[in-house]
């Protein structure tokens, strides 16, 4: 890495992000951070947002020195703009996915737990469960004095979330400790108890103190929506028309679904096409272990296939399957640490109750997930530490850049001949139906927009937007009230992903104009610079 004075800059911020968030600083691998939590009571925030301004005024003082330079330059100044516009609305974050609620019990999936050393980690990072609780508390209480209460909806969400954790996960996570010294398993088990009872206490809280003070409106409005948006994607977009670029796209997919049901047997319907598939037992998988080993032995296959593709050295060449501790129903990915000592991994949170699986709807997760996917992705980043300072290849993550890229790479797949079988490939067009369908229902219901004829042609309410889900998720029940919430909760996330392989499928079509273009030099390339906002790549690779 070059040692420019943004760079530096770079560098710098990153030092001190790791001491605001000491968890994504271990979850990156670095030392001395795995005992800590961050602060999320007003303090905590307040101080991010003025760590940001001392960068921007910084940064504004500095002349780029290289190529390398531009960009890094291009993406503070975009990333740390719109944190402070989102920070200065004073809008508070709760829901069921993305908020503090899920982040403090989450870390603690990631943590090792390999030796005793691991282990007090552990015990010392339990035991500040209750104080970044509270912290977070105070937080959510002065956004409601400043009349920007949360939702509701997303209150219910997190007392179910908090009274889980509140439970079992803490003493599940500490009796699962294999024989430790007594002094720390006394350690353990208190520190255990005193999370738990933390959890519990603040599910109280949301209950008898926030939930009546809660909004009952999920919609943020298109202003808030906007910003919101940006943030996702790193570029701003017409609303009004991805809005209509959004149904037209699912009008395409159900019409190509149509087309692959009658192509499995003629006269089938799509419904009447899924059930054949779920039917045949070659496509079934039993129990959460099969899920997992199957989840493995195709990403294993997939690697060492995409290295004809893409630069896939050691020891990126290898993803974890994961079936998560929860049972929220999501599917993600979590990245290697710096080291690539922890693996880049694939986590499945089953919802209870669940022991049958399809393979033919899960196909392209893997691909989406793994390689070439979000595995691939984050840690061409990770590898080229030589050439990204370590925000860009750590802290650095948009998600229409993020999931925009996993989406492609799902397309990608079959453009490359891995997704002919018919199954697999209706099973990559209902999760394309389900982001296009996101697309509508997100910017619908949050901008208040006016839902097609056959949808009633009125404005957009939630009651409504469940029913065109339903008609359009094929997920369990579940899986799809989880989605439900999660969309509500979180606007302009969901659309990211759809929105933001529309943009790296533009971003290569202009490149693909070139007479010397080649494809696998177009990926590595746009790899290689770590993630981004859509508008600082599209510049970057010019």
């Amino acid at each position: 890495m070059s040692d420019s004075s943004i760079d530096a800059l770079a560098e710098d911020y990153a030092r001190q992000l790791a001491d605001l968030n000491p968890v994504v600083a271990s979850e990156i691998g670095l030392a001395g951070y795995a005992d800590k939590l961050p602060d999320y009571s007003p303090e905590g925030a307040a101080a991010l947002d003025t760590l940001q301004a001392d960068v921007l005024k910084r940064l504004d003082a500095l002349a780029p020195q290289s190529d390398q330079d531009l960009v890094t330059q291009d993406a503070l100044i975009e990333r740390l703009t719109v944190d402070r516009d989102l920070y200065a609305t004073g809008v508070v974050p709760l829901n069921n996915i993305a908020s503090p609620v899920q982040d403090i019990r989450a870390t603690f999936d990631l943590m090792p737990t390999t030796t005793s050393e691991d282990w007090r980690n552990i015990a010392a990072r339990l035991t500040k469960v209750d104080t970044a609780l509270h912290g977070y508390r105070i937080r959510l209480d002065e956004a409601v004095t400043k009349g920007l209460a949360p939702v509701q909806r997303q209150v219910d969400a997190c007392i179910v979330q908090a009274q889980a954790a509140a439970e079992n996960f803490f003493t599940d996570l500490v009796a699962s400790a294999p024989e430790q010294p007594n002094t720390l398993r006394t350690e353990l088990d208190r520190a255990a108890r005193r999370a738990a009872q933390a959890y519990a206490d603040f599910a109280t809280y949301l209950k008898d103190e926030l939930r009546d003070r809660a909004r009952t409106t999920d919609a943020v409005g298109k202003e808030y929506y906007a910003l919101a948006s940006q943030e996702f994607l790193g570029t701003q977009i017409d609303l009004a028309e991805t809005y209509e670029w959004g149904l037209a796209e699912l009008e395409r997919i159900v019409s190509e679904q149509q087309r692959i049901a009658e192509s499995i047997q003629p006269g089938l319907s799509i419904e009447e096409a899924r059930q054949v598939l779920s039917a045949d037992p070659a496509r079934q998988l039993h129990g959460t272990e099969a899920l997992r080993q199957w989840m493995q032995d195709l990403s294993d296959t997939t690697i060492e296939d995409m290295k004809q593709h893409f630069y896939i050295p050691p020891p990126m060449d290898y993803v974890e399957a994961m079936i998560a501790p929860t049972q929220d129903g999501g599917i993600y990915y979590t990245a290697p640490s710096e080291d690539f000592s922890r693996p880049g991994r694939m986590w499945w949170s089953v919802p209870e109750g669940e022991d049958t699986f399809t393979t033919w709807q899960q196909t392209t997760t893997v691909f989406h997930e793994g390689v070439p996917g979000h595995h691939l992705q984050v840690a061409t980043a990770m590898f080229n530490a030589t050439g990204l300072n370590s925000w860009r290849r750590n802290w650095l993550w948009v998600s229409g850049h993020g999931e925009g890229w996993a989406l492609y790479a799902e397309d990608l797949m079959k453009e490359l001949g891995y997704l002919n079988d018919p199954g697999d490939y209706l099973g990559m067009l209902d999760a394309q139906r389900m982001r296009a369908a996101r697309v509508v229902f997100d910017i619908g219901v949050h901008c208040g927009f006016t839902a097609p004829q056959s949808w009633g042609g009125k404005t957009w309410d939630p009651e409504t937007g469940f029913a065109f889900l339903q008609a359009h998720l094929n997920e369990t029940p579940g899986v799809l009230e989880f989605e439900f919430v999660r969309y509500l909760g979180w606007p302009g996330q969901a659309p990211s992903y759809a929105v933001g392989k529309r943009i790296w499928q533009q971003i290569r079509a202009e490149h693909e104009q070139a007479p010397d273009f080649d494809l696998k030099t177009f990926h590595t390339r746009a790899l290689q610079l770590g993630s981004m906002g859509l508008d600082t790549l599209e510049r970057a690779l010019r």
